[in-house]
């Protein structure tokens, strides 16, 4: 399995035209995109809650969480994000992913469109 670094651009959900590009290392495996707290800070996002995480090594640290917006190309999406703080790495996880409605092909290391499926749609229903 191999890396996967891409460009993204980041906004406050409030002023989604005004953008940040952030450098992730996509992990389809994480939950939360963290992005550096300076950054977020920048875009006028401010955390909302707190969320304790256990790392590798069984320690367990606590980051500050808000509500980002997320750009790639045309997709679009607002997703939680983890204040990132010195030593973290940019992640990109999957609830940002889903919210832009990509997904990581593994082989080819790129995102691709996810389908997309509204449940419950009937297109008889009038």
């Amino acid at each position: 399995m191999g890396i996967t670094i891409l460009e993204i651009e980041v906004g406050n959900p409030a002023n989604p035209k005004a953008l940040v590009t952030v450098e992730f290392l996509v992990d389809s495996g994480a939950i939360y995109s963290v992005v550096p707290k300076k950054v977020l800070r920048q875009l006028g996002i401010k955390p909302i809650a707190e969320q304790e995480f256990r790392l590798a090594d069984g320690s367990k640290i606590k980051r500050k969480k808000g509500g980002a917006f997320f750009k790639y190309g045309d997709a679009v999406g607002v997703a939680d994000v983890i204040f990132g703080e010195q030593g973290d790495s940019n992640l990109l996880g999957a609830f940002t992913l889903e919210a832009l409605g990509l997904a990581l092909d593994p082989i080819r290391r790129e995102l691709k469109p996810l389908p997309m499926i509204l449940a419950g749609y009937d297109p008889r229903a009038k």
